[in-house]
């Protein structure tokens, strides 16, 4: 009677450290562009990164309400947008990033231009529902082929050099818990 029990006992304690490990750890940092990071309730995934050419007519679209003193792009300037997805699995509603920067090796830091209302692929803070998304399903950002929210920034030139350009995204719900991506440049 006692070999099956510590057999049986022998069994529980070389399955249990097996069965702890099935959590999936939380990913606060993407090495690259459509990793899921996990801020607060919400997963955040980059959709893409990339240069806008004002002369294009798909880019011209995004720079639609950008302010009529940013509008203009200097010399040695460029438009960069970073097309944004956050997911809401939970059953309650949860507050999405408010708070972007870009930075690069150099540690220079840019933040989104606003966006006017008239942008309809703007990404737009707020409370994502239960069960959904940023950008909402059967919106014009998500019905186009990178089914993503813009955050525009406004880069040096000099400073694309300095990469990897880094993403952070600081949770609105938990005090300085910040998810980062490196971004595809």
């Amino acid at each position: 009677m006692r070999r099956p029990i510590t057999l049986l006992l022998a069994l529980v304690a070389a399955t249990a450290p097996a069965a702890c490990g099935n959590k999936e750890d939380k990913v606060l940092h993407g090495s690259t562009e459509g990793i899921y990071l996990d801020l607060g309730e919400l997963k955040y995934q980059v959709q893409i990164s990339r240069l806008l050419n004002p002369s294009s007519p798909e880019d011209r679209a995004y720079l639609v309400g950008v302010d009529q003193s940013q509008r203009d792009l200097p010399a040695g300037q460029e438009w960069f947008a970073v097309f944004m997805r956050v997911q809401n699995e939970d059953s309650r509603a949860h507050p999405a990033a408010r708070d972007y920067t870009i930075t690069d090796t150099q540690d220079t830091k840019f933040r989104p231009l606003p966006l006017g209302p008239d942008n309809v692929f703007a990404y737009r803070a707020g409370n994502v529902g239960p069960k959904s998304l940023i950008p909402a399903p059967d919106s014009p950002p998500s019905e186009g082929t990178i089914q993503g929210s813009l955050l525009l920034f406004k880069i040096p030139t000099r400073n694309l050099e300095n990469r990897p350009l880094e993403l952070s995204i600081a949770s609105p719900e938990t005090p300085r818990e910040i998810a980062t991506v490196d971004l595809d440049i």
